[in-house]
């Protein structure tokens, strides 16, 4: 097997061509030094653009995304700090529903995965390799431990155990390991193969166009992302330059040639969002005439809160919630509490869910248990908990009443947990409050009400005459 995934993992070296050739942003980034460009590299941003590209990959998006952008980085922090609170312990089956939770020793490598690292580090790391690369990969093969895997350093190897000359696209492929190269491809290194079921792989949104692979909620909204840059940078110019942006220049020149150079050196000098706001300096003959004057003007609080509600809403994260503008201007106690309440049961709640499944390939539940997220103790969830008593108490009496109209215990509770009236079981035993006043009693009831004769014949009736 072990040859079988290097075989699978290394095409090319057998002369074969990638079936995914490198897009721009990606061709560039080599050329790049820790994210920084230099005179001798290729530069990323094309000739006339007024926004830096973001790469649609794990690096580009840490970069000028998540470490550069305080929108993105807010929701992603409002997730992590929340996701990072829960904790994972087995659940009962009962009748094919998940019932008490429980625990033993076998849970305590999700406790400390490493040594010094606890279960919110383990945490708010796979929540931000899911937020960046949609991907989060971690491994046992280390006894006693679970390693967080690069994501854009693995590779998902697909096959067969039943044929080696199957492609990723037939039927019957399925995923038969994880190859991880240390520092990336472009390092050389040998790969780690890794078998399936040394792997846990958390993938929450899929993407379409793979068959295993996860996608990230930013992918989307890179171009909301580069928008929101863009006004930050020109808010920033202004503050520097403190003059006009956008002007209309028109000069006295019958010479082509030279209109030609006059406008090359001030597109040269003054064109770019560096340049952007600094003062204008016109010769002679030459006129400007402002276009737009202010941030006033184009409604800068508009255009940039309708860009971080759409970052937001991409990430599940209510504005109230991240405290951003358009929802700070909604802010209410009641508003908070409706956008706390669909930010745990939207978003957080199943992404618990899948995590609890994706680990329990390396933590492996009993039989007839599974690996569940317990969040009885998640502060942010305690409104739901009282929410959850409130549903109880009302389940409890409905119990109660069906209890007292003659229905067996057992089939009172069975109907209620499962909402299916049909389940229930009569005792053919009635309330008093059943029988109509005065009216007959059932036989049984009638001759339990009958005295027994005495034998005390002081107390007998005297017979009566003839």
């Amino acid at each position: 097997m072990a040859n079988l995934l290097r075989r699978l993992t290394t095409p090319a070296q057998q002369g074969e061509r990638a079936i995914n050739p490198l897009s721009f942003n990606e061709f560039a980034n080599y050329f790049s030094y820790m994210g920084l460009q230099y005179p001798f590299m290729l530069n990323q941003s094309l000739p006339g653009q007024k926004t830096e590209e973001i790469p649609n990959d794990y690096s580009g998006l840490c970069r000028l995304a998540y470490k550069a952008n305080g929108i993105v980085f807010a929701v992603i922090l409002a997730r992590m700090l929340l996701f990072s609170e829960a904790r994972f312990t087995y659940q009962h089956y009962v009748n094919g529903r998940p019932s008490d939770y429980w625990g033993d020793q076998s849970l305590r490598i999700l406790e400390q995965p490493e040594p010094g690292k606890t279960l919110a580090t383990l945490l708010s790391r796979a929540e931000q390799d899911v937020s960046l690369a949609g991907n989060w990969y971690g491994t046992s093969r280390w006894r006693g431990s679970i390693k967080r895997l690069r994501p854009d350093w693995v590779s998902i190897v697909m096959g067969s155990f039943e044929s080696e000359d199957v492609a990723p696209y037939d039927i019957n492929a399925q995923v038969v390991g994880y190859a991880y190269q240390p520092g990336g491809p472009m390092m050389g290194h040998d790969p780690i193969m890794l078998m399936a079921d040394e792997v846990a792989h958390y993938a929450p949104i899929p993407d379409p166009d793979a068959f295993y692979r996860g996608m990230s909620w930013l992918t989307p909204i890179v171009q909301e992302i580069q928008a929101d840059q863009a006004a930050t940078t020109h808010k920033k110019a202004m503050w520097e330059g403190g003059a006009t942006p956008n002007v209309i220049v028109s000069l006295q020149e019958s010479d082509p040639e030279k209109f030609q150079r006059w406008v090359e050196k001030f597109r040269e000098d003054h064109e770019g969002a560096a340049n952007a706001y600094r003062t204008l300096f016109m010769g002679a003959g030459s006129d400007a005439k402002v276009v737009g004057a202010n941030l006033k003007e184009m409604d800068y609080r508009a255009v940039t809160g309708g860009g971080e509600t759409r970052v937001a809403a991409a990430g599940g994260v209510p504005p109230i919630i991240v405290g951003l503008s358009e929802g700070l201007e909604s802010a209410t106690y009641a508003n908070y509490g409706q956008a706390r309440r669909r930010f745990a049961d939207l978003t957080m709640r199943p992404l618990w869910n899948q995590f609890a499944g994706a680990i329990a390939n390396i933590v492996v539940p009993p039989s007839g248990s599974r690996l569940a997220s317990d969040l009885r103790d998640v502060s942010f969830l305690q409104e739901d908990e009282k929410d959850e008593a409130d549903i109880n108490f009302v389940k409890a009496q409905a119990i109660r009443q069906l209890v007292d109209g003659g229905f067996t215990p057992e089939s009172a509770v069975d109907a209620v947990d499962s909402g299916d009236m049909s389940r229930l079981s009569h005792t053919q035993l009635y309330s008093v409050q059943l029988q109509k006043p005065g009216g007959s009693q059932p036989p049984d009831a009638a001759s339990s009400n009958q005295q027994p004769p005495s034998s005390d014949p002081t107390t007998d009736p005297a017979p009566s005459a003839p």
